[in-house]
């Protein structure tokens, strides 16, 4: 790991931002710094005239009725827009949701997907499952596929090239710029779940389409809600995406909604401590004995480093360990259940540190994965605990794995 890695910190760029938009307005006395928190179904008008008027204005961050957005929704929306790099944003109410809207936005009955091996695995039942039941085909594809080599798996109905760089289990860097050009020559649509690079990956500026994010990560940052978001980058993109929302009852609650906003307000502190806390202990655990191969893309033989060398402005706080194939899964389970800090549970970008199995059926794969062939393995999400105290866990806990 060479020194132009670590220092790459892609979260500390984006403090000031973080502090001053999605704000109200600092021209009157007594205004509050935060937007407030405004629940509701009805909106009153003083005119049919003024409702009819408002009603037309669905495109736009307007407070209509309850069910098309909050105002905490919109501010919410305004500010994911522009960390993203897209023009707009549609909350919804989970991560999952902002993983499938795409698929039920923009492609139809008889048309062809392809989605990557290491896709979130909500995401591939939904295609396996929903997407099939509505006559859409789902295809899936190695990750670390070249764009020549992909090219074959394209078909004249395929509409849409979905993305997850890097995979939440394995960890594959995808090349995003070469996907996109190789989706647009195809006449499809490329979309990415930018989830572990928000705020360090920019998928407007590398071609993306449609960028769709789980809030329930690294945005809120504290493990207490569940929300999502798309993010488009063309008015023709926005206005199916925005219609489809509206017309299937997707938003984000208002209480969500303004407990992210509160969240994004610390988030370039939080990730810039926790990815160097992360790149500490993934470096640290390549020198553990016990340790096959650690899965993080900052390092170099993590598959497709060179793309986040290239691409990424930083890292992310979640990645994976290999351990060596001498070791069983039911040691691998010891080793987990002996951690005292890092809590077993399945989703990350939070404040504490978790651990969850990535072995012994926990991930559905057609094709090699890097985890197979080889030991047990696991993934850690690293919080804000000191980095001492999480070694000294995972010490301990790598006694009784040898027990």
């Amino acid at each position: 790991m060479t020194s132009d890695h670590s220092v790459k910190n892609g979260w500390q760029a984006l403090a000031t931002l973080l502090t001053h938009q999605a704000r109200p307005e600092q021209n009157a006395a007594g205004t509050s710094v935060n937007v407030p928190l405004t629940r509701g179904s009805t909106v009153l008008f003083p005119t049919l005239e003024d409702m009819n008027a408002r009603g037309k204005l669905r495109y736009e961050h307007e407070y209509i009725y309850g069910a098309m957005g909050s105002p905490p929704q919109h501010e919410l929306e305004k500010i994911l827009a522009t960390i993203e790099g897209g023009t707009h944003c549609q909350a919804v109410s989970s991560g999952l949701a902002a993983c499938t809207m795409p698929f039920l936005t923009f492609l139809k009955t008889g048309d062809h997907c392809l989605l990557p091996d290491n896709v979130y695995g909500p995401t591939r039942r939904f295609a396996n499952h929903t997407l099939k039941r509505f006559g859409v085909e789902t295809t899936f594809y190695p990750p670390s596929l070249s764009p020549e080599k992909l090219q074959a798996y394209f078909r004249d109905n395929t509409r849409m090239l979905f993305t997850e760089s890097p995979g939440s289990h394995t960890f594959e860097v995808q090349d995003i710029p070469a996907l996109a050009a190789l989706a647009h020559k195809n006449n499809a649509l490329l979309t990415l779940d930018n989830t572990w690079g928000f705020g360090i990956f920019k998928p407007f500026e590398h071609g993306v389409d449609i960028s769709v994010q789980a809030l329930t990560k690294y945005p809120s940052g504290h493990s207490d809600v569940i929300a999502g978001a798309i993010i488009v980058n063309t008015p023709e993109h926005w206005k199916i995406l925005r219609d489809t929302a509206i017309e299937l009852g997707q938003l984000a609650g208002a209480d969500d909604c303004w407990l992210t906003l509160r969240g994004l307000r610390t988030m370039g502190v939080r990730l810039a401590h926790q990815s160097q806390s992360a790149l500490a202990i993934a470096q640290w655990l390549t020198t553990r004995p016990e340790v096959e191969k650690v899965l993080h893309p900052a390092l170099p033989d993590c598959p497709g480093h060179e793309f986040w060398k290239r691409d990424f402005k930083g890292a992310g706080s979640l990645f994976g360990v290999i351990l060596k194939a001498d070791y069983a899964q039911s040691a691998m389970e010891r080793f987990i259940n002996s951690l005292q800090l890092f809590g077993i549970g399945a989703s990350w970008g939070g404040y504490e540190s978790l651990v969850l199995p990535t072995s012994g059926g926990m991930i559905t794969r057609n094709y090699e994965a890097p985890t197979d062939g080889a030991g047990p393995s696991f993934r850690l999400q690293i919080g804000l605990e000191n980095i001492e105290d999480l070694k000294a866990d995972l010490s301990q806990a790598f006694v009784l794995l040898k027990s």
